[in-house]
């Protein structure tokens, strides 16, 4: 039986007198929102700020652009946004044209058209398919852009919504195909249904004709834990779900059962990452494991038989063990083969695995080794794949590549090659280190023209969370706004990363996050010590996780930036946790409402530190309305207390966007345009060069 949350809402501080500022369309927030908007505006939307927004969306728009493609039932799907389709088509090929130089695509849904006959701010969300005929598709649908999405079943053959198909509201949903009657239900919907983050707390069989909020509930966690969904594993007979309860961001429980709910629990840690298929399983343990009498280290993968382990055999093989700076960023299985992504003191490298052949060992060959550089399945489900991989290479000055490959020394054939989006002649890129405050080098790429003049125009950015690794890449704002200018572009690998593994995500989590953003201060004073530029020419960018960096520069380390834009941000570190799904990263960042997480925790919330009377550089912090991932709450109070405070602190907030930069390349172009607009200005750096859109 369900139970309602049982902890008390914490009362705000009581020297915050912003809070009516968290109420998201509230009339006063809405006319300061308004008021600010119109002042960045005038100060920075100027001739330059239009050609740079325009000459950005018609790159953003460029009908050569690479057409990414899952395959599914052996056909090619890609939702496809151009100037005339800014919402987006989701269309189908086959293999053999898409080869081609104009592949002949098969239209399914035009979703700019949908949205003008239901006048809906509709953007496109994803869509899940029943296999094998994949005529069956649940589609999610997002007004404005927010993660959360209303679903309605659709009919592939007929090109139609089903009449009295399967239909939900909006909210947090994670549904799964059973069959073509009968949908896996993960969704907050319903009464006591939602976790305190927002998301699922409960697994329901719904049935097609049926009410989903009278469904049956199949497996049900607290409000305490961060969510639970389901999903069929496919490739076994008889019928098997998975069901998982994530207790945090980093733990989960994980179940095997059917439709009468889980029935075992596998044995593994919480904090171990577990995938298996076609009768082999593999995991690899975030901190160090003793099982069978061996103590496995951190980010070791595990190779054995999956039935083996159901019945108690713990004789693994090892696959993969991680080194001081070879680090797992990840694996997925594909074609009975298990594949590995690794970063080799940030060279990348994939290993494959072949379990029936007693897990020999090969590689995918033939790819860049520096970069950004990925591999992924070609098929959208595992029971399809015959072991096709899609590839694609990059680097900040070099336009990405995609690539069909297998498992083998043979060399990728080059499916698409992206158009360059910006001039990169003459310019370089190199990998530098910084010593931060404890010793630890941090790496940092650097591309731009070659020598140092001590007065480079850089644009530094960094994230530094929840192990995700902060690779450079080409990327068309920054290409466009700033290197094709003349400008430097630095990319930080600062710990809570993942680029070297669990140790390096864990050296900047909790108590650590300060010391992240100490390696993103060291990054650049290391461009100031080797002649790069100075402080005053540094301009410095994050998003989300980056904005909570981005705010502490601010109040931290102030003398070491000429500008900073501060995007979709964590700031308020005392009442995050109490806001949209804040509480899902605790694990993350530590519990305020205990005392000895606020103590460390303290230090970092920006929103409090700040303090009148100091030398700020300035700062623009800007968010979406429709954020309901990080509540626009954080950057709106954080701007109100820097501008009551004397500070000439700037705030910008389109009301569409979701957790990113604009639903569409107009709204991603203007977003983008007028932040470049204001750290130019604000390091005292006016290019006239303005990019055509070629």
């Amino acid at each position: 039986m369900l139970q309602p949350d049982p902890r008390p809402t914490l009362a705000a501080p009581d020297d915050d007198p912003y809070l009516w500022l968290e109420e998201i369309d509230g009339s006063r927030a809405l006319a300061w929102v308004e008021a600010q908007n119109a002042a960045t505006l005038e100060a920075y939307a100027d001739g330059r700020f239009a050609a740079d927004r325009d000459g950005l969306k018609a790159a953003l728009d460029r009908p050569d652009k690479i057409a990414g493609v899952t395959r599914r039932g052996g056909l090619l799907y890609n939702f496809w946004q151009d100037a005339e389709h800014p919402r987006g088509l989701w269309r189908r090929t086959t293999l053999e044209s898409y080869r081609s130089p104009d592949p002949a695509w098969e239209v399914l849904l035009d979703l700019d058209a949908l949205a003008r006959e239901e006048n809906e701010d509709w953007v496109w969300a994803g869509a899940i398919s029943l296999p094998p005929a994949h005529e069956r598709v649940l589609l999610q649908l997002s007004r404005g852009g927010g993660d959360a999405t209303l679903l309605r079943e659709f009919d592939l053959s007929t090109r139609r919504f089903v009449p009295d198909g399967f239909a939900l509201p909006e909210g947090k949903s994670y549904p799964a195909w059973l069959d073509p009657d009968t949908v896996l239900l993960a969704s907050p919907l319903g009464e006591d249904m939602a976790t305190r983050s927002g998301y699922a707390r409960t697994v329901r069989l719904w049935r097609r004709g049926s009410d989903p909020m009278q469904a049956a509930v199949l497996f049900a966690a607290g409000p305490e834990s961060m969510v639970v969904y389901g999903a069929p594993d496919r490739g076994v007979v008889p019928e098997r779900i998975v069901f998982v309860e994530r207790t945090g961001f980093f733990d989960a429980a994980i179940h095997i059962g059917d439709r009468g709910g889980p029935k075992t629990r596998l044995d593994l840690p919480t904090d171990a990452e577990a995938q298996w298929h076609r009768g082999s399983l593999a995991v690899r343990p975030r901190k160090p494991w003793t099982v069978g009498g061996t103590t496995y280290a951190p980010d070791t993968v595990l190779g054995i038989g999956l039935d083996a382990f159901l019945a108690g055999e713990r004789g693994f093989r090892v696959l993969f063990e991680p080194g001081p700076r070879r680090a797992l960023q990840g694996f997925f299985w594909t074609g009975g083969q298990l594949v590995l992504s690794v970063l080799d003191d940030l060279q990348a490298r994939f290993p494959v695995f072949t379990p029936s052949d007693g897990w020999r060992e090969s590689a995918v060959g033939g790819l860049p080794e520096l970069g950004m550089v990925q591999v992924w399945s070609f098929d959208g489900e595992e029971e399809e794949s015959n072991g096709d991989l899609l590839a694609a290479a990059n680097d900040p000055v070099t336009p990405a590549t995609l690539m069909l490959t297998r498992p083998g020394p043979a060399s990728p054939t080059v499916l698409r090659q992206a158009p360059a989006l910006f001039d990169a002649d003459g310019l370089v890129v190199t990998r530098h280190e910084a010593v931060s405050v404890d010793g630890e080098r941090i790496p940092y790429v650097q591309a731009g023209p070659p020598g140092e003049t001590g007065e480079a125009p850089v644009h530094l950015s960094g994230y530094g969370g929840f192990q995700v690794s902060n690779l450079a890449g080409y990327s068309a704002v920054i290409g466009r706004l700033w290197l094709a200018k003349g400008g430097t572009r630095v990319v930080a690998n600062i710990r809570g990363g993942g680029e070297f593994g669990t140790r390096w995500h864990e050296a900047g989590r909790r108590e650590g996050k300060a010391l992240s953003h100490d390696d993103f201060a060291a990054v650049a004073a290391d461009l100031v010590r080797r002649g790069v530029t100075r402080p005053q020419r540094i301009a410095a960018e994050g998003g989300s996780n980056g904005g909570l960096l981005i705010a502490n520069m601010l109040t931290r380390y102030p003398e070491r930036f000429g500008a900073l834009l501060c995007t979709i941000p964590l700031i308020d570190m005392r009442r995050y946790h109490r806001l949209l799904a804040g509480a899902s990263w605790v694990a993350e960042y530590g519990d305020p409402d205990m005392a000895e997480d606020w103590a460390f925790l303290q230090h970092i919330s920006a929103y409090h530190v700040a303090e009148a009377g100091r030398s700020y550089p300035p700062i623009l912090i800007a968010t979406t309305r429709r954020d309901d991932r990080v509540h626009p709450g954080h950057a709106r109070k954080m701007a109100a207390k820097l501008q009551a405070m004397g500070y000439a602190a700037r705030f910008y907030e389109p009301e569409a966007g979701g957790h990113s930069y604009g639903k569409n390349s107009a709204e991603t172009a203007a977003f983008a345009a007028l932040g470049m607009a204001f750290l130019r200005r604000s390091i005292g750096w006016e290019p006239q060069v303005a990019e055509s859109a070629a």
